[in-house]
C-alpha cells in the first residue's frame, strides 16, 4: 500500500514538468488538471489526467511499471477520441482470438508475423504520430502505443495488457463525455493570454474553459505571492461596464469633455447666461425673429403717419371751405 502512495505521489509531481507540446518541460504556472482517473491493469498502473494550459486541453496517459519505471504520452482530445474509437476495435479483435496459451506454456505464433503483430493502426493528428499495435510474445498479448514527432525528437510508448483495453476504453470514453473533444462542445481556439506590470506587481489575464463555459483568470503577481480570481464569460461585459463606470467617476473630467462634444455635435444649447452658449441654430431664430418684429413695426408706423397726413390734410380742406365761405358772406 505504502508503494502505491508513493507511486501517486511521484505521479502528480512529475505532471507538472510536462507541457502538451512533449518532453520535458519546465513546469507552466497556467497548466491545470481538470481530472484524473487511476487503472490497475495486471501489475501496472495507469494515470489519465485531463490537463489545460494556454494552447487548449490534452490527455495524458502516464504507465508504471511494477519497478516504478514510467512512461508517458500525450493526445490532443480529437486523438484521444480516435484512441478510444480504436480501442473498441482491438478490443473485439481480442475477444475473437480466444484466450491466449500463455498460462498453459509458451503461445503458439506460427499464426503470426515474426514481430508478433497481430493488428496495427497508426493515428495523425498535428505533428503527432501514434502507432496502435496488437502483439504477442511469451508473456501473453499487449496494445502496444507509441507516439513520435514528425520533427523528430524522442520517441515514448506505453503498452497495455490486452485484457484490460475494455476498462482503459471506458476510463477514457467517461473523460472525453465529461470534457468534450475539439470538434464537440469546447472551442478549439481561445484567445492567447495577456500581461503587463504596475509598479511592482504584474498582472496576468488567460483564457480557458472547462465543462461549464470559457471563463478568464485574471492573476496578480508579486515577489513570491500570486492572488487569482476567475470570471465566467457571461459576466465579461458586467465587468467591463463596471470597470468604465469607475474610470469616468475617477476622471471627471474627460467624462465631461466626452460629453460636451457629443452635446454640441447635436447643436443643442450647452450653457447659459450669454449668447455664447446659445446654438447656431437658436441665433438664426433669433436674429430673424428680431428682424420680422423690426420690419412690422416699421410698417404699423408707416401706416400711421400715413392716416395723420391725410387727417391733416382733410382738416386743412375744411379751414379753407369755412374761410371761403365766410368771405363771401363777408361781401
Amino acid at each position: 500500500m505504502s508503494d502505491d502512495r508513493s507511486g501517486e505521489d511521484s505521479h502528480h509531481t512529475e505532471s507538472s514538468n510536462v507541457s502538451s507540446a512533449g518532453g520535458e518541460q519546465p513546469a507552466q504556472q497556467n497548466e491545470q488538471e481538470l481530472a484524473t482517473k487511476t487503472l490497475y491493469i495486471q501489475h501496472k498502473r495507469f494515470y489519465l489526467d485531463v490537463k489545460q494550459n494556454h494552447r487548449g486541453r490534452f490527455i495524458k496517459v502516464a504507465e508504471v511499471g511494477s519497478a516504478g519505471r514510467k512512461s508517458r504520452l500525450l493526445l490532443s482530445m480529437a486523438a484521444s477520441r480516435e484512441f478510444r474509437d480504436h480501442l473498441t476495435t482491438f478490443s473485439e479483435l481480442y475477444a475473437s482470438l480466444g484466450s491466449s496459451s500463455s498460462s498453459i506454456g509458451p503461445p503458439n505464433l506460427d499464426n503470426y508475423p515474426e514481430d508478433g503483430k497481430i493488428k496495427s493502426e497508426i493515428i495523425i493528428k498535428d505533428n503527432r504520430r501514434y502507432f496502435l499495435d496488437l502483439k504477442e510474445n511469451t508473456r501473453g498479448r499487449f496494445l502496444r502505443v507509441s507516439q513520435s514527432f514528425t520533427h523528430g525528437g524522442t520517441r515514448t510508448q506505453i503498452a497495455i495488457p490486452a485484457q484490460g483495453m475494455i476498462e482503459f476504453r471506458d476510463a477514457l470514453t467517461d473523460l472525453l463525455d465529461e470534457f468534450g473533444t475539439e470538434e464537440g462542445g469546447f472551442r478549439d481556439t481561445l484567445p492567447e493570454g495577456t500581461n503587463f506590470r504596475v509598479e511592482n506587481k504584474k498582472f496576468y489575464f488567460d483564457i480557458g474553459q472547462n465543462k461549464i463555459g470559457v471563463f478568464m483568470r485574471i492573476s496578480e503577481v508579486k515577489s513570491s505571492t500570486r492572488s487569482s480570481i476567475t470570471i465566467p464569460e457571461r459576466s465579461w461585459a458586467r465587468f467591463r461596464d463596471i470597470f468604465a463606470d469607475y474610470v469616468d467617476k475617477m476622471n471627471p473630467n474627460n467624462s465631461a469633455a466626452n460629453t460636451t462634444t457629443a452635446t454640441s455635435s447635436s447643436g443643442v444649447a450647452i450653457s447659459g447666461g450669454d449668447e455664447s452658449g446659445i446654438s447656431a441654430s437658436e441665433k438664426t431664430t433669433t436674429t430673424g425673429t428680431k428682424s420680422s418684429s423690426k420690419s412690422q413695426q416699421q410698417q404699423q408706423e408707416s401706416s400711421s403717419s400715413s392716416r395723420n397726413n391725410g387727417n391733416t390734410a382733410a382738416a386743412a380742406a375744411t379751414t379753407t371751405s369755412a374761410t371761403s365761405s365766410s368771405s363771401t358772406s363777408a361781401k
